[in-house]
């Protein structure tokens, strides 16, 4: 389980009404006759494990970053200069641009800082909400839109600060990998999110960046301005976020977690109930 359905769902207003009822019961069946379930954190853990009549199945499996493929480069790539950002302080929002996101606090943001002449937020990702995201941020000339580009790597690497923002609510039941990804860059991260939430504790424990309350425009713009007029604890931060990355789960290692669920699983006859959960 990556995102938590249909919580997602609900919370953003996909599924309404007498709909809510008949996908809970789905996926209250699903877990129930599954063998076993994988959630990427302790907050996914404890929801699901509320919806099965065996939380013991419920194994916390973390998605990996490979810390060898991702790793802190020189901002002035060839990603800046196809998209005309050299020399530019970039701010990115680089993900999927739906309705989990709170991507209209980015433009506010961008709105706010607008005098700010080298300054530069970068949405690169497609979605259903990308249209309607355009139309907001016309007419501001600081808010640049780029399609999903292949080279995950070399679009982190472009970014001096990036955005991880998450609507009220969802943090228990959604956790954005991008989160270790950008740790791995030696990039400071801007987090809107819920407070005590898995994002949240991952700044603090790591010291990679600031974490804001979600739906807080005023809050994110003035941390925003605080990473950019101190690029000195913002490159701090980053350099922080690859030290504690370092010691995540690599592919390897999630790999054998995931063999060793298998043989959990094969040698109980089908339903494992044992191990111990998280890393």
């Amino acid at each position: 389980v990556q995102d938590v359905h249909p919580d997602v769902a609900i919370e953003v207003g996909a599924i309404r009404g007498p709909l809510i009822p008949v996908f809970k019961r789905l996926e209250r069946w699903i877990y129930d006759h599954a063998d076993a379930v994988t959630v990427l954190s302790e907050d996914l853990c404890a929801n699901v494990g509320a919806k099965t009549r065996d939380p013991s199945k419920v194994k916390v499996i973390p998605n990996f970053v490979d810390t060898g493929a991702i790793v802190p480069a020189d901002r002035e790539n060839a990603y800046r200069r196809r998209h005309g950002l050299t020399g530019k302080t970039v701010v990115m929002y680089a993900g999927n641009v739906g309705l989990s996101q709170s991507l209209d606090l980015v433009v506010t943001a961008a709105a706010a800082l607008a005098h700010e002449q080298d300054l530069v937020f970068v949405i690169n990702g497609s979605g259903t909400d990308r249209k309607e995201l355009e139309q907001k941020a016309r007419g501001l000339p600081n808010v640049v839109f780029v399609d999903p580009q292949g080279d995950l790597a070399e679009v982190l690497a472009a970014a001096d600060v990036h955005l991880v923002p998450l609507k009220k609510g969802l943090a228990r039941a959604s956790v954005p990998s991008k989160t270790y990804s950008i740790l791995a860059a030696g990039r400071p991260l801007l987090a809107s999110v819920d407070v005590g939430s898995e994002v949240a504790r991952v700044v603090e424990q790591s010291g990679a960046g600031v974490a804001v309350p979600p739906d807080d425009a005023e809050a994110l713009t003035k941390a925003v301005r605080r990473l950019v007029e101190n690029p000195a604890e913002a490159r701090a931060m980053g350099e922080a976020g690859r030290r504690w990355i370092e010691g995540w789960p690599s592919p390897t290692q999630i790999a054998e977690a995931y063999e060793a669920l298998f043989e959990e699983l094969l040698s109980s006859g089908g339903r494992g109930s044992s191990g111990t959960r998280g890393w």
